[in-house]
């Protein structure tokens, strides 16, 4: 800045600090030579005086000898700063010192002149760059304040990746205060893993001098964060790079959010494919269970019912692994009644203390007056035991396995940062772990059907789906916290119920023997009709079968009065089931009617419909199952 900017004729106040009255005269007589400035003198004598007149007023320059009896000028200097004093001020020394000259400047001193070789010109030059540089400060400090206004994080790095700027925003995103991270190595501080930082940046820089993007980094207690980052190659007016500027804004809740959608809509889609898949296990699944039945009946040798229940035992396997699918897609709802969560998670605690390893160490702790939850049993240890899977095999040292039991209430604040939440009571299990953790670049994929980390002998990747499947299902979330090498929690959101009443079934199996009632088989399988005809006339039943809706409806038209129930399948080509059962309706309104379906969603739909049915089976079933549904509908009094 020249040095003439301050113009002609400025008044300019000037304090003397010295000892020395022949000094103080010398110094006025060196500004009386100044002829382009009027200047109004002060001289304070003392060290004390001093101090106290440099914190009760400010003039625009200061100028302090070194020695001033007991204390020195840089004595003076720093404390006069500390005490907030405004004013540039000028260190005067009897002779060359170069560590006092340097001293004084990283003290904060505006200049220092050597006494012995002063002159007017070197006094007015000295003056006008103490004012010129007090004015750029101010400049900075208004700049910086706007700059700490900001929410962004913004902070300035040298050539060398030294910190030498940081603001308000960026001490709120990071953790770190200002006067913590100056001079600090940026990219070892944000990026404790190089592998994270992207390599082009420098090369952008110095291409074009910009570069924007997402990075990866971390805060202060280590957490991984996420920003838009824009980096600005700063110059001077030669051209020459001196720095670099970064503008920081926190995305992590954003980006979690999206890959929360994301993750939701990859659910859905494979759901819907498990669900269809499902269906078409079921449909061959049930005339092999029915068949089972069959061949139970008409063998007596000892060495074929042998094969028989092999070929049970074999079937019974399919039919769990089709509802482990559907568990997945929601469409087994499973027999949901209220259940203690207490209870389920001591049996859970029992078993896996007796098949775990010996060096992982179970705790368990539940909180007081938490509710029940309204769910199926064998699904909720279902989950719970893959959750525990999965920690056992993420601390293959040994370790800590934590299973709390707690009741939350979420309210709508809430279900602003977690947009699958919904409010309302619920009981809470976190099943945590110290092992390995979940990489981010793996977190996202966890709950995907297949996907495991594990060897090939060693795990399906059905573990964690399926577990999102129930608890889905039951109208609750997960929520996953991860750490690399201090472990993870999952925690599952199940709804609370106030009701503690645990029905229990007292009904027996029995044989079931037909009176020659004449039953519609409406199917579009051909080879579930021909078993369940078999089945049915074996039990002393009379059984007639249609391929689809529109030959069940000239079938039941013909022989209305002698057909006492239709067994009918809920998706079929041509006429479904539901228009299929309205169209018998309006030939019979009393007709009875068993719908039959590989998906429960489909059962559903029908009793939403105010259809009225006399029952509802599940493929794939059994042939047992099929004749007490027969028999209770059959005894209902329409």
């Amino acid at each position: 800045m020249p040095f003439n900017s301050l113009g002609k004729n400025t008044q300019i106040e000037i304090l003397i600090i010295t000892p020395s009255h022949s000094d103080y005269l010398g110094l006025q007589n060196l500004l009386l030579q100044i002829e382009t400035n009027i200047f109004e003198v002060s001289w304070i004598d003392n060290f004390e005086s001093g101090l106290v007149a440099l914190d009760n007023h400010s003039p625009d320059v200061c100028l302090v000898s070194y020695d001033l009896g007991k204390y020195n000028g840089l004595q003076l200097l720093r404390i006069a700063l500390k005490q907030g004093c405004k004013s540039p001020i000028i260190l005067l020394t009897e002779y060359r010192d170069r560590a006092i000259d340097v001293a004084a400047i990283k003290a904060g001193a505006a200049d220092y002149l050597d006494r012995n070789q002063l002159d007017s010109q070197l006094l007015e030059r000295s003056i006008r760059y103490g004012i010129e540089r007090k004015k750029v400060e101010q400049k900075i400090q208004e700049q910086a304040a706007l700059l700490d206004v900001a929410t962004d994080a913004i902070l300035v790095r040298s050539l060398e990746n030294k910190i030498i700027f940081w603001n308000k925003g960026a001490e709120h995103l990071y953790g770190w205060k200002s006067e913590e991270v100056l001079g600090q190595d940026a990219g070892k501080l944000l990026f404790p893993n190089p592998s994270q930082f992207p390599v082009d940046i420098y090369d952008r820089l110095a291409q074009i001098g910009y570069w924007q993007g997402e990075l990866t980094q971390v805060n202060k207690t280590g957490s991984s964060l996420i920003v838009q980052s824009s980096w600005t190659l700063v110059k001077d007016r030669s051209a020459i790079p001196k720095s670099i500027l970064i503008v920081n804004t926190d995305i992590t809740q954003k980006k979690q959010l999206e890959s929360q959608v994301l993750l939701n809509q990859r659910l859905e889609s494979i759901g819907t494919l498990a669900s269809g898949i499902a269906h078409d296990l079921n449909n061959l699944l049930t005339p092999m269970m029915m068949i089972v039945q069959l061949l139970q009946f008409q063998s007596t040798e000892q060495k074929y019912l042998d094969w028989v229940s092999i070929l049970e035992k074999n079937v019974n396997r399919g039919r769990s692994l089709v509802r482990k699918i559907l568990t997945f897609s929601q469409g087994y709802q499973g027999e949901y009644i209220p259940l203690p969560v207490k209870e389920l998670i001591l049996e859970i605690k029992q078993i896996i203390q007796q098949t775990f390893p010996k060096d992982i160490n179970i705790e368990v702790s539940f909180a007081e007056n938490v509710g029940n939850v309204c769910g199926d049993a064998t699904q909720i240890h279902q989950f719970l035991l893959n959750i525990c899977l999965n920690a056992r095999d993420a601390m293959p040292n040994g370790g800590i396995l934590k299973i709390e039991l707690e009741q939350v209430e979420i309210d709508e604040e809430y279900v602003k940062l977690k947009p699958n939440f919904q409010p309302g009571d619920y009981v809470v299990i976190a099943i945590s772990d110290t092992g390995m953790g979940i990489s981010n670049d793996i977190i996202d994929k966890i709950f995907d059907p297949f996907f495991t980390t594990k060897d090939r002998e060693k795990g399906t990747g059905l573990g964690l789906s399926t577990t999102m499947g129930i608890v889905k299902s039951h109208g609750g979330f997960i929520e996953v916290n991860t750490e690399r090498r201090k472990g993870s929690t999952f925690k599952v959101y199940l709804p609370a119920t106030t009701s503690s009443e645990i029905p229990i079934s007292s009904e027996k199996p029995q044989e079931i023997i037909g009176q020659g009632e004449l039953i519609l088989v409406v199917d579009d399988e051909a080879f579930v009709g021909q078993v369940t005809k078999s089945l049915l006339e074996a039990s002393g039943y009379q059984c007639l079968i249609a391929q689809d809706g529109v030959e069940a409806i000239a079938i039941f038209a013909e022989r209305k009065l002698e057909i006492k129930l239709v067994l009918v399948d809920a998706i079929m080509p041509l006429m479904d089931g539901l228009t299929t059962i309205r169209t018998l309706r309006k030939i019979d309104h009393k007709v009875k009617v068993v719908v039959v379906s590989a998906l429960a969603a489909n059962i559903e739909l029908l009793e939403s419909d105010r259809l009225n049915t006399q029952g509802f089976i599940l493929k794939p079933y059994t042939g047992q199952e099929l004749l007490q549904t027969i028999d209770r509908a059959l005894k209902i009094d329409n």
